[in-house]
């Protein structure tokens, strides 16, 4: 069975991963049938010949879960749509406030729907 995977290189603590498909039974430095990019982790750089790769699941190769992933994140160019998570991590303090905050708006909201509510129509 041929698989499409990540071969590993780069010094300890940095990684750099080269896509590759190779035979199942091969070990992972093996020398790979092609080459078909490279990805940084740490810098989330990638660069991948996506119709090759998805040439290559057609003939029947089956990607690993992190290459599926890749393939499935990557535009035309073979580029790694990568965008930052932007959450903010609050204090327990401030989380407090903002919880006490939003009780606060949604009780008004009831209390306007409420008044509302209550009001007779006007003809």
């Amino acid at each position: 069975m041929v698989k499409i995977r990540l071969k590993r290189l780069g010094y300890k603590k940095n990684p750099v991963f080269r896509i590759v498909v190779l035979n199942s039974t091969t070990k992972r430095e093996a020398a790979p049938i092609q080459q078909l990019g490279y990805y940084n982790p740490k810098t989330k750089e990638m660069q991948l010949d996506k119709q090759s790769a998805l040439d290559w699941v057609k003939k029947g190769a089956q990607p690993t879960q992190t290459v599926q992933f890749l393939i499935n994140n990557c535009n035309e160019e073979g580029k790694l749509n990568y965008t930052k998570k932007s959450t903010e991590k609050l204090s327990k303090k401030a989380q407090a406030k903002l919880k006490a905050e939003e009780e606060a708006r949604a009780q008004q909201a009831q209390e306007a729907e409420n008044a509302a509510a209550s009001e007779p129509p006007q003809a």
